[in-house]
């Protein structure tokens, strides 16, 4: 597969993902707001500091509250990751390698870019359920994706951008709630701790699966291990670093024993720390430091997957969208 039809159908992935996730985090923080009571800390500014865009959010909007997080997260032109631009980074991409993708992937990923840029009806609608509809279009983008691409190297591909994304920002929404919300240990365990939890399941598509799997009473503790440690939830950080190791090896498709190489023992490293290690070890060990050390180890794994296979030894880079680095929550 050429290193260009990778790249896009990597990062289309990703920005779908991005653009889902973001949409995500916007509804938990506007219900959150909502059941903040007067003189709390609202969410909407740690919101933007787990985004990474407080510099840009800053110099864009110096006087900014509620209404401007949403405008820079949701459709700022000068914010790169924005949903606007996401949604129009990943129709780009696509519509660069259209004899690639399916035609019902490309329909769909236009339609949603049609929708955002030219709907004047939709943004008369109310926040809530414009952000319902971007993360309907980007769930029907992901269903079209797996009805209708053959299982070959696009597949894996676009499979593997949407993972590190995934992965990338299931952790940034824990780490949210987890050190930014709620940085009082006597608000901890109260009415407003659960409704925020129950939030929090809610914005990352967890609450059902994960009271299914805990009958028990919502802490932060089960809620922090469901979201990171489950094996089966697909939003999971360990169900996602299992499925980007299988799926790095599958791309490689070498059967030839040797020593493995850098990006193989990174990504073979990540997924071991992720799958054998306890919840309890990682709050002791720090848990806004473990997610952090994730973050950069996804941002170590796309720099190396990028040199492999997006940039061909002694060539120029193929020439795509540009794409906007990971930013990592503050440590």
């Amino acid at each position: 597969m050429l290193s260009r039809v990778a790249d896009s159908l990597y990062w289309i992935n990703r920005y779908v993902e991005r653009a889902e996730n973001i949409s995500r985090f916007v509804e938990v923080s506007e219900a959150m707001a909502l059941d903040c009571p007067p003189g709390s800390a609202e969410p909407w500014q740690p919101l933007i500091d787990a985004s990474g865009d407080r510099e840009l959010f800053d110099r864009l909007y110096p006087d900014g509250g509620a209404e401007q997080v949403v405008e820079c997260l949701v459709k700022a032109e000068a914010n790169p990751n924005s949903i606007v631009n996401c949604i129009a980074l990943a129709r780009e991409n696509a519509r660069q390698i259209r004899d690639v993708i399916t035609t019902e992937m490309w329909e769909q990923i236009n339609s949603l870019y049609w929708t955002l840029l030219e709907s004047d009806s939709f943004w008369d609608q109310p926040p809530q359920e414009q952000l319902r509809e971007i993360r309907r279009g980007c769930q029907l983008f992901y269903g079209v994706t797996d009805a209708t691409l053959s299982r070959d190297l696009s597949w894996q591909f676009s499979r593997l951008g949407r993972l590190i994304e995934r992965a990338d920002k299931t952790t940034r929404i824990l780490d949210v709630k987890y050190f930014l919300l709620l940085p009082s240990p006597e608000e901890v365990g109260g009415v407003l701790d659960e409704l925020q939890w129950i939030s929090l399941l809610r914005s990352a598509g967890a609450y059902q699966m994960f009271r299914q799997s805990q009958l028990g009473v919502i802490t932060p503790k089960a809620v922090a291990a469901f979201l990171l440690l489950d094996p089966a939830f697909p939003r999971s950080v360990r169900y996602c670093m299992e499925r980007i190791h299988e799926t790095l090896r599958l791309v490689g498709g070498s059967s030839v024993p040797g020593a493995p190489d850098e990006l193989e023992c990174l990504s073979g490293l990540t997924l071991a720390r992720w799958s054998y290690t306890g919840i309890d070890e990682l709050i002791s060990g720090g848990l806004h430091e473990a997610i952090d050390a994730l973050q950069s180890d996804l941002n170590n794994l796309h720099g190396l997957i990028h040199a492999r296979y997006f940039v061909l030894p002694g060539l120029a880079e193929p020439v795509v969208v540009p794409s906007p680095d990971l930013a990592c929550a503050p440590a």
